[in-house]
């Protein structure tokens, strides 16, 4: 007899998106079958945008655009062969493009106490789960914020704004075919905070007052405009305006005073928007100025036996007015009595004395002069005696050149020996150039330290240095070299050394360090400046800077580290360059809530379970549901990349028990299970015939790895994230190896592999041009080898 007709390839199940083409096709084994199409047990025919198509062994069923109406379970006849598969239409939230662009791109702006309401009306498969988040943290209703939603809309109402209500929110629309996110920021303006206290009195006297203050926390989300200084005289009701000020100013003089009145002062910020509250200060009193403190005791300069220099410091505590001078006073050692050096004050802090006897030991002291008289006077200096230094220091020791560069030279240097260095006061630096014979003094005061950098210097010169140190008797003998200064180097404009093994995309798992190093070169050295989302970075973070890269640290990764990080390069010319990247902070999911399992339709279940708390913050987070027909069985995969809360699995053999197990996945893994209890049966059919069984054979489990579903070739863009998958069958269960162009990266940390049951992915983040290439995946166990390739081609995002 002839051969019987079979069916080479299946029907298999299609989900596409409302409004899309579908098509179903199987293959038979011979040319003359003559095929019948149903739909739900209905026979199909030609209508209209429905076609059914015969191409030699290929029976097709092709839907031009797809609707509601055409999800089901279709069936394939022709003689004595059959095959079946269900179209699902695939129906996600979606928002009209323009106003999604409006919405994301242009923040919203109010006025605080106005009334602000966002409405995005939207469509999609009925029910639609609205959500809105700020701060990653879900809205809930209050006096002063609702959400509202129905089948066509979500709106977002806030009765009177606060300033407190600026930030970024995100509005998650949800079904059982997709999610779609959306991105707002609100902008709220005020009136400015007052400015912040205490109103400190800078100086008070019986004719005019000088206050001070900080500006406020907060402008309102307006630039400040000036600042209005009011004042009020105790026992009275009355303020009285006495100015504005400019918002660069927050000091204010006034003389509108009486002495020995008491007043109190306000300040008000002002902005585009209106005028804050007032910061008021306490009581000021206009009464005459209070002198000076006392300096520190003077030091002794410097000692002859016709002069004494000595010098001093202003006292910490000044009075209520300006230091105009100061008087200084002298005695004999063991006296009582202080005798006026000077009589008009003088300005320097530095005086040198005549009129002395020599041989006589003396003591001086200071008093500072301010508008309203003498000051307290300091402690005595130190005795000094009115003669000559009995010798002058000795020559340096060991004088060199500790570093130098293009227009400097540091010089270091020891003290004289004891015998000729006890009574050193400091020392003085001299330098002339090889074309002049003049010696010129580099420094105007004695230097204390044994070093100094001479700066200032001419690239390409010799220079003649000398160093010779101080004491009351004068100079010592100089110690002298020869140095020449380096050829300058060329000026670079700072540009960072950024290429594709730097990625633009970083993903972080909490807990974990962001390290990233960015090398640079540029001469001069140039300044590095680190921003996150355009401001400062947090007190956690650390920068290092040093020969030719600059490393950001953070040593344990929080879900509020995540943004755009900017570094910026600008050296002293005014060239500039930057460089952003994205850090998002994640971890492996939380595992979903409880599971419910439902039938909804003959010989199917659908399996329900509670949201991962995850999902408030991962908006790349995945649903992947597993199911088992015994308590000791395997774990199959039944459904994956589930966007949603809901499961429908169809294929179910009446009299068997089922298991399902939910696990919630993103980039970084998978979570824990959420599994069912009790097992879920569709009671079997009573037969009306006996069989007789079959002796069991047992089966022969082990088996060569095959893949059940090749990889595929992708083509995506610069920036985006791409992801490779295929499935992989063998018993025992295949390791698994990836390669890319040859080379093993199956531990390395730019991309995340997982294979869960069989499911095998490769994800690639950020991709650059860096990634282009073949890419392998190779499934080796002790029956066998399989392999599969595929290549992912980079374009560019115009």
């Amino acid at each position: 007899s002839a051969p019987r007709c079979h069916v080479n390839k299946q029907l298999l199940d299609v989900r596409v998106l409302k409004g899309e083409p579908a098509e179903l096709s199987c293959t038979v084994s011979k040319d003359d079958v003559t095929g019948t199409w149903f739909k739900d047990g209905l026979k199909l025919t030609n209508m209209d945008g429905v076609f059914l198509e015969k191409e030699g062994l290929v029976h097709k069923l092709i839907i031009n655009k797809v609707e509601d109406i055409h999800a089901g379970k279709y069936r394939f006849e022709g003689g004595d062969i059959k095959t079946e598969a269900s179209i699902f239409v695939e129906d996600p939230p979606q928002v009209d493009k323009v106003l999604f662009k409006n919405l994301t791109s242009v923040p919203t702006v109010a006025k605080a106490g106005q009334k602000v309401q966002i409405k995005i009306p939207f469509e999609g498969r009925l029910p639609v789960r609205a959500m809105w988040l700020k701060d990653r943290m879900e809205l809930a209703d209050d006096t002063r914020i609702r959400v509202d939603k129905t089948d066509t809309f979500t709106m977002l109402s806030i009765s009177s704004s606060e300033r407190k209500d600026c930030g970024d929110y995100k509005v998650r629309l949800k079904n059982d075919s997709g999610v779609l996110e959306m991105n707002l920021k609100l902008v709220v303006i005020d009136k400015p905070q007052p400015p912040v206290g205490p109103i400190e009195i800078v100086e008070s006297s019986a004719n005019d007052v000088t206050i001070q203050w900080k500006p406020p926390k907060d402008d309102g989300g307006k630039p400040l405009q000036s600042y209005i200084v009011e004042r009020q005289q105790v026992g009275k009701n009355d303020w009285v305006t006495l100015g504005e000020t400019p918002r660069s100013c927050t000091t204010f003089t006034t003389n509108k005073v009486e002495q020995d009145m008491s007043y109190y002062f306000r300040v008000r910020a002002v902005n585009a928007e209106g005028t804050s509250d007032a910061l008021e200060s306490d009581e000021v009193k206009a009464v005459s100025k209070a002198s000076p403190g006392a300096p520190d005791p003077p030091e002794i300069v410097s000692a002859s036996r016709d002069t004494i220099t000595i010098s001093w410091k202003a006292p910490r505590k000044t009075g209520s007015s300006q230091i105009v001078g100061y008087i200084i006073q002298k005695r004999k050692k063991g006296a009582t009595t202080w005798l006026p050096v000077n009589n008009v004050p003088v300005a320097d802090k530095k005086l040198k004395m005549t009129n002395l006897k020599k041989g006589l030991q003396y003591e001086f002291r200071v008093a500072a002069v301010n508008a309203a008289g003498i000051g307290d006077a300091s402690e005595p200096s130190q005795p000094v005696f009115a003669r000559d230094s009995t010798k002058s220091p000795g020559q340096v020791q060991d004088l060199k050149v500790s570093s130098s560069d293009s227009t400097s030279v540091t010089l270091t240097w020891k003290r004289p020996e004891e015998k000729d260095g006890s009574d050193v006061k400091g020392y003085e630096v001299e330098m002339r150039s090889s074309n002049n014979l003049n010696w010129t003094k580099c420094n105007t005061l004695p230097i204390e330290k044994t070093t100094y950098t001479v700066k200032g210097l001419q690239a390409k010169e010799i220079y003649f240095l000398r160093v010779r140190a101080l004491n009351d008797s004068g100079p010592g003998e100089a110690a002298e070299l020869e140095a020449c200064i380096e050829a300058a180097p060329p000026v670079v404009s700072p540009r960072l050394l950024v290429n594709d093994t730097v990625k633009n995309f970083l993903v972080i798992k909490a807990g974990n360090t962001i390290r990233l190093n960015i090398p640079f070169e540029a001469s001069p050295d140039p300044v590095v400046t680190w921003l996150k989302d355009g401001l400062p970075l947090p007190n956690r973070a650390t920068i290092k800077t040093e020969d030719g890269t600059t490393q950001l640290l953070i040593g344990a990764a929080e879900f509020t580290d995540s943004g755009i990080y900017t570094i910026e390069l600008q050296n002293g010319l005014g060239k500039k360059e930057t460089f952003s990247f994205q850090v998002q902070v994640t971890d492996i999911p939380q595992p979903p809530g409880p599971i419910k399992l439902e039938k909804n339709v003959p010989n199917t279940v659908t399996v329900t379970w509670e949201p991962s708390i995850s999902e408030k913050w991962e908006s790349n987070l995945y649903y992947t549901v597993l199911k088992r027909e015994s308590q000791k069985g395997l774990w199959h995969v039944v459904g994956d990349l589930i966007y949603t809360n809901k499961f429908t699995f169809t294929r179910l053999i009446p009299g068997r028990d089922y298991y399902f197990r939910v696990v919630a996945k993103n980039n970084l893994g998978a979570s824990g299970p959420s599994e069912t209890v009790q097992p879920w049966r569709i009671q079997k059919p009573k037969a009306e015939f006996q069989v007789k069984p079959q002796k069991y054979r047992g089966v022969n489990q082990t088996q060569p790895p095959r893949f059940l579903v090749p990889l595929k070739p992708h083509v995506v863009t610069t920036g985006s994230e791409c992801r490779m998958t295929c499935a992989i069958g063998g018993h025992p269960p295949p390791k698994i190896t990836w390669y890319k162009d040859g080379s093993n990266i199956s531990n390395d940390p730019t991309y995340f592999c997982t294979n869960d049951f069989g499911v095998c992915s490769l994800v690639v983040l950020g991709v650059t041009k860096h990634d282009e290439g073949e890419y392998m995946i190779e499934a080796t166990n002790e029956l066998g080898r399989a392999s599969s390739k595929a290549f992912l081609a980079i374009k560019g995002n115009n």
